[in-house]
């Protein structure tokens, strides 16, 4: 009796295994900031949400894996990565040169430039004289912040911060005198009630120098078969109509820029 018992257990034991390597999907973790409104933002109930964090469920279901997002300072996103935190980042990366001697990434998911925004009525005029002795906002550790610095770094007072949203924070309280990040980020916020009286001012900026090839997942340069899986699947979502679906809930234009 307890050899048929011993029998039982091991064929029970046997079947569970199966039916768990049968059913459990793999999961890939993906680092995001949840700092970034329209692209990725935390709630007050502590839940992410925005363009970045539907668009790596999306890409997760095509790909049929489990999506665990992980949260992460901006600082720290690629130090994460190559700590092995998480296996990928979408967090609105632009693929510059610097970039790629650390990290590899997907095709571009998206593209977009770089503004100056105001106070509405301020008449700046974004030259290297206009903005003599200005203050400009940038969130540290970013193309934007490269550009200015590159740029315009002699002539202005370069005030760096952790996340966009203090950035804000010093233009509202009167602290600095411009703002400069990603044009579509901006948008949003000139667009809400916080940002109705500042305005774009100058052109806009996309130099490859600073602002590489757009925008793209990035992941350890080891991690190639977890890359090709994510081009196939962002040319996927692109083809099903997913992609632009999603487009839609944050922006009445085309981010993804001509291929």
């Amino acid at each position: 009796m307890k050899k048929n018992l011993s029998i039982m257990s091991l064929l029970l034991s046997f079947l569970l295994l199966i039916s768990t390597s049968v059913f459990a999907k793999d999961t890939v973790r993906i680092g995001v900031e949840g700092a970034y409104p329209p692209f990725s933002k935390t709630t007050k109930d502590g839940s992410l949400e925005g363009f970045d964090i539907d668009i790596a469920k999306a890409l997760c279901k095509k790909m049929d894996v489990e999506c665990k997002l992980i949260k992460q300072d901006w600082d720290g996103i690629i130090p994460a990565l190559l700590a092995r935190k998480y296996d990928a980042i979408i967090a609105s990366m632009s693929m510059t040169d610097e970039r790629k001697k650390k990290v590899a990434f997907s095709n571009r998911y998206y593209q977009s430039p770089a503004r100056f925004i105001t106070k509405k009525g301020g008449k700046i005029k974004i030259s290297k004289d206009g903005l003599k002795g200005k203050s400009v906002a940038v969130q540290r550790g970013t193309v934007s912040d490269k550009f200015i610095t590159g740029e315009f770094g002699e002539d202005i007072d370069i005030k760096r911060y952790g996340t966009q949203e203090e950035a804000y924070l010093d233009l509202n309280a009167g602290r600095v005198d411009l703002v400069f990040a990603d044009a579509f980020v901006l948008l949003e916020y000139i667009n809400s009630d916080k940002g109705k009286d500042y305005e774009f001012i100058g052109e806009s900026y996309s130099d490859p120098k600073y602002f590489g090839e757009g925008i793209g997942i990035a992941l350890r340069q080891k991690d190639t078969e977890l890359k090709e899986k994510f081009n196939k699947a962002i040319a996927g979502i692109r083809e099903d109509g997913t992609y632009d679906e999603i487009r839609k809930k944050y922006f009445d234009f085309d981010i993804f820029g001509k291929d």
